[in-house]
């Protein structure tokens, strides 16, 4: 519920840094590398990563659990021309009601970071499950960097990820001085 209650004041009071409007050159590299199919992006605050995979042709959905991130996105769909290529709806990336189907992309820009670590098993089931075979999850994440605790994601998270789907790069990098990285996935 605190989790939640951060980030749905965030939107209402602020401009949340991690919605930047701008997509990642990373995103775009994916695009030029596959063909336009059906998309997933866990939580998409206003939208941005969805509108641009909508206008690479593909069928995109967005979720995120701050309403209000939700209806910025739907204008901006709108503003874009991409509404009928869009959803955008309320929901917790967490919960397995948000897959709604089969995807050839799931994408994840900073929120799997800020996941419970005892959610993650769960979490990598559903995202096995909602992949079509040959299906990419591409993640971005804050890495958690030491055995105390803090912010971001540990390697035995993202080690539950590899039991269920299979690593097939890391790029390892650095956001605010915090460590991160970029990692795909592929369902086999």
């Amino acid at each position: 519920m605190a989790r939640r209650l951060f980030f749905t004041l965030r939107y209402w009071f602020d401009n949340p840094p991690w919605d930047t409007g701008i997509t990642p050159p990373e995103v775009y590299q994916f695009l030029d590398d596959h063909p336009p199919g059906r998309a997933l992006d866990l939580g998409c605050g206003t939208g941005t990563n969805v509108i641009t995979l909508a206008q690479h042709g593909w069928q995109a959905e967005g979720v995120d659990f701050v309403p209000r991130a939700i209806k910025t996105a739907r204008k901006k769909a709108r503003r874009a021309g991409v509404r009928e290529m869009v959803d955008f709806r309320v929901g917790d990336a967490l919960s397995a009601n948000v897959f709604r189907g089969q995807y050839d992309l799931i994408l994840d820009i900073g929120c799997f970071h800020s996941f419970p670590e005892e959610a993650i098993g769960t979490h990598a089931g559903n995202l096995r499950d909602h992949l079509v075979v040959g299906g990419t999850f591409l993640l971005y994440t804050h890495i958690n960097p030491g055995p105390l605790g803090g912010h971001g994601a540990t390697e035995d998270s993202l080690a539950l990820l590899g039991d269920h789907l299979k690593l097939v790069s890391r790029r390892d990098g650095e956001e605010f001085s915090r460590p991160s990285a970029w990692l795909e996935f592929r369902k086999e």
